[in-house]
């Protein structure tokens, strides 16, 4: 099981379009991954789930990943989310 917080810098937060980019990642890996969000789980494969959790700049995430290549997609997700700028 691999885990990592991280805070959301993006001004826009992670709204459809970086969503849809975050979901098309997410499902390069086979690990079971789940983002956490003030207590909201959303699955990161699902763009329905990710719209759901509401990830607006300022507020910290939980990305875990538990499978044989959980440590590869949680560092992935969490480089992408980090240099988002729009």
């Amino acid at each position: 099981m691999e885990k990592q917080n991280l805070l959301i810098v993006n001004p826009t937060g992670l709204h459809a379009r970086p969503a849809t980019q975050l979901v098309a990642l997410s499902r390069k890996y086979q690990a079971d991954i789940t983002i956490e969000c003030e207590g909201i789980k959303v699955n990161p494969k699902n763009i329905f789930s990710v719209l759901k959790g509401k990830m607006k700049q300022g507020k910290t995430i939980s990305v875990d990943a538990d499978g044989p290549d959980a440590q590869e997609a949680v560092s992935a997700i969490c480089s992408f989310i980090h240099a988002l700028e729009e």
